[in-house]
């Protein structure tokens, strides 16, 4: 499980197709902290350490997550949102997110709204959001503004948007999208 809340920046240092699957080599600040096995967020969504060497680490993602997210657009070089997973008795700062992607969506529009930025977001499919709940975007538990059929609008902090990958999205960009649980919950005993 996990909060929500991005504890920094990785960098992709190289990616490696294997078959139907990707090994993606990583580097980030708290790499020396990790453990084979252990489950660490990317964008949001988790993925298992499989080696480590160095600064940096691998983790292996399958066809499946590779089409439901998106990391298969990921190169060398970008910037990914890391959250390692919660530990039992920590606070939960952001909203209950399980790393699980619910689908894609593309930012269609950004918006300078002096000392933050509202950015919206359109995807496919019958989920929904709710003004004020919680929304999870490449892995950052966020407060959505307005919502709609198929989008919503969330506005960024200058610390959210500086420590996340938020500065270098643009219009067009994908981004993976996981709803609140309890609001998914609801939504199926509502069928």
């Amino acid at each position: 499980m996990f909060t929500g809340i991005i504890e920094q920046l990785g960098e992709v240092k190289h990616i490696e197709k294997d078959q139907e699957n990707v090994h993606f080599t990583l580097s980030a600040d708290f790499t020396n902290e990790l453990k084979i096995d252990q489950s660490v967020a990317h964008n949001g969504v988790c993925l298992t350490v499989v080696s480590i060497e160095n600064d940096t680490y691998v983790v292996t993602a399958i066809k499946e997550t590779l089409d439901k997210t998106n990391l298969g657009n990921l190169n060398p070089g970008n910037k990914v949102n890391l959250e390692r997973c919660m530990k039992l008795g920590d606070r939960l700062d952001g909203h209950i997110v399980q790393g699980h992607v619910d689908k894609v969506a593309e930012c269609t529009a950004i918006e300078n709204q002096d000392g933050s930025w509202k950015f919206t977001f359109r995807y496919e499919g019958n989920e929904k959001t709710v003004e004020k709940g919680s929304v999870t975007v490449n892995g950052i538990s966020l407060t959505v503004v307005d919502s709609t059929d198929n989008g919503f609008s969330v506005c960024i902090i200058p610390y959210t948007y500086e420590h996340t990958n938020f500065h270098e999205l643009k219009v067009g960009d994908k981004v993976n999208l996981e709803f609140d649980i309890i609001g998914k919950y609801v939504a199926r005993l509502m069928k």
